[in-house]
């Protein structure tokens, strides 16, 4: 399984030193994200344009992803000439781990399986885990003390913190335009984007 549960990798006599040293690795790559993210209104979605620049991702590979079934838009998807995808904020967060898997090596293979993992979670959920791979595999991890395992049993050789994206992507998106997802689909974007209003008012407040 590419997404597996990161307890029990490690096998053998505990060695403080050598945990302590995958403890300091972890902190200092921040995967030891445990903030409680931002709730998100559920009825704003972002255009294709809008979801590359946030995700850092090209429209060839937006386009690809959603045509093969690999991260496809959860508000609208494209229906005939003139419409215009739609994504969620929780689709613009995967595409972007996506991106980062795919920059570290992992095979499309395994990421699909991930992706498929990570859609059977709650949004809420997906704030909690960071992802631990060895280039090979993906691991879920739920708990500081597994992230700590794996990099101590040589499985971590990267991870992503998706508590650390979720913040990237908010405070992208607070800077690009989304609109309502009951707009029609040739409405320009939503020009008041309850989560670019709700980040300036936090910024000036």
């Amino acid at each position: 399984m590419a997404v597996s549960s990161g307890e029990g990798k490690t096998a053998g006599q505990e060695d403080p030193g050598r945990r302590e040293n995958a403890r300091q690795r972890a902190g200092e790559q921040g995967l030891l994200f445990d903030e409680q993210p931002t709730a998100l209104p559920a009825d704003i979605g972002y255009r294709g344009p809008t979801a590359c620049a946030a995700a850092g991702i090209t429209y060839r590979q937006l386009d690809y992803w959603a045509r093969t079934g690999l991260v496809e838009p959860g508000i609208r998807a494209a229906q005939g000439s003139g419409s215009q995808r739609l994504y969620s904020f929780r689709d613009i967060l995967v595409l972007k781990v996506v991106k980062r898997l795919l920059d570290t090596g992992v095979s499309l293979q395994q990421i699909r399986t991930a992706v498929q993992h990570l859609r059977d979670r709650g949004v809420n959920d997906l704030a909690q885990i960071t992802l631990m791979s060895d280039g090979v595999s993906v691991y879920e991890c739920t708990s500081a003390d597994e992230v700590i395992d794996l990099l101590q049993g040589g499985q971590g050789v990267f991870g992503i913190a998706l508590g650390r994206v979720w913040r990237e992507v908010e405070g992208s998106l607070a800077e690009l335009p989304g609109e309502r997802a009951e707009a029609a689909p040739g409405l320009d974007e939503h020009p008041n984007d309850e989560l670019a209003r709700r980040r300036k008012a936090r910024r000036t407040g």
